[in-house]
């Protein structure tokens, strides 16, 4: 029926904009780092490493909702989590030695 297909239109539709989103967010995180870096000032830096953390923050939410919607399997939300987790416990280790 045409509501099935309308259906599956949104739901492939809505998995690309999570799909675009999630790989944006991911990026942003180390394009941040490099950028705040390159700005050879220790104040820029910080703030820069501050729009990181904020961007790896919106990284897990999406995982999360792709997860609870079953968009991803629990094995490879579990160890992209893990990971998450590392990236953000030295991204603030690296933001706090910055004062």
């Amino acid at each position: 029926t045409s509501t099935e297909v309308t259906s599956n239109k949104l739901e492939n539709n809505s998995l690309f904009g999570i799909t675009s989103q999630l790989q944006r967010a991911a990026l942003s995180v180390p394009l941040n780092i490099v950028e705040g870096h390159a700005r050879n000032n220790k104040n820029e830096f910080r703030r820069f490493l501050s729009i990181s953390l904020g961007s790896l923050a919106e990284t897990e939410y999406l995982l999360e909702f792709a997860f609870q919607r079953k968009l991803i399997k629990e094995s490879d939300f579990q160890s992209v989590s893990l990971l998450r987790a590392e990236t953000g416990h030295i991204i603030w280790k690296l933001y706090i030695s910055q004062k």
